[in-house]
């Protein structure tokens, strides 16, 4: 009998990439959910399996939600829906906020189905400005503010709550930078990757000092496929991605380099807020589900070049 599994904000990056390596399985039935909104319906998943769904709608609107519960009897959700992106979320408060509602629809609906297990896309914003290096999942302290980094603290609680309250089980993910082949170009890695191939300006925020690990989308859906296979991390969470900490300066350098290009790199006034100085995480428990090396940034690079034409604008 095969697996009903729900993939929330499945036309986005990483939730799409996750989709179709869950369709690659033919004991897996995956319905897809996104508004389309920050999606990409050319992001979607094929399957040789005839066992993908994609329907359009907004987890935030319980109405729409509720009616797809109720058409299928889902073993497993992986809720990846969200608005993301440091400038768009900045920009939209409130939008962002409203994601609470759509956490609440999808734990509510779960815990009613009997879903056996929910797994949350959360990030590594929930530790705000850092302070322990590396930020270990149970010793370093939650300090978000932002609106975005605030609904993914808040979810974390609720999907503790609803397993003390009605067991409902669930996996935390907290995902450090993740990049590949289908992210959006306006984020890091694929914008400066682009602003190079074009020779244009790689433009930066501040003077280029804070860090950040960048992790290679293979290594991000080999780990947490593992989890759920395994049935590991189970009631936990884990953070997913790189241990390799990188000033932004030096990616934009880099990826200069790598390229070729002549490309000069332009400096703007740092970020009001948003732009944390430092994110390294402690990834022993990545390590232990992954069961191989992680993705080097350059050989992540490279692959990204040889890509470059799946990349969404």
């Amino acid at each position: 009998m095969q697996r009903k599994i729900l993939v929330t904000g499945g036309a986005g990056f990483v939730a799409s990439c996750l989709a179709q390596r869950l369709a690659d399985n033919a004991e897996n039935f995956v319905v897809i959910v996104d508004n389309l909104l920050t999606g990409s319906d050319a992001k979607l998943p094929v399957s040789v399996h005839d066992n993908v769904k994609f329907i359009k709608a907004d987890v935030n609107n319980f109405n729409d939600i509720s009616t797809i519960f109720s058409s299928f009897s889902f073993d497993y959700v992986f809720h990846y829906a969200a608005l993301v992106g440091v400038k768009r979320t900045l920009a939209n408060p409130v939008m962002v906020l409203n994601d609470l509602n759509g956490i609440r629809n999808v734990l509510d609906l779960c815990k009613n189905t009997c879903v056996k297990r929910v797994y949350f896309s959360s990030s590594s914003e929930v530790y705000g400005e850092p302070v322990e290096f590396p930020q270990n999942e149970h010793t370093t302290p939650l300090n978000s503010r932002l609106p975005y980094a605030i609904v993914k603290n808040v979810g974390e609680g609720y999907l503790r709550a609803y397993a003390q309250e009605f067991g409902l089980e669930f996996t935390i993910f907290r995902f450090f930078n993740t990049y590949g082949p289908k992210q959006s170009t306006d984020f890091v890695m694929s914008k400066f990757l682009f602003a190079a191939l074009a020779n244009k300006d790689i433009t930066i925020y501040g003077d280029g000092s804070q860090t950040r690990t960048f992790c290679y989308i293979d290594d991000n859906i080999d780990a947490c496929l593992n989890a759920f296979y395994q049935n590991l991390i189970v009631n936990d969470v884990a953070n997913i991605g790189s241990d390799y900490e990188i000033t932004i300066l030096d990616l934009a350098r880099k990826i200069i380099s790598i390229t070729e290009s002549s490309s000069k790199i332009v400096f703007l006034p740092a970020l009001k807020e948003g732009d944390m100085t430092r994110r390294c995480p402690d990834i022993s428990l990545m390590k232990q589900l992954l069961q191989r090396k992680l993705t080097p940034l350059d050989d992540g690079i490279h692959r990204l070049i040889s890509a470059r034409h799946t990349i969404s604008a």
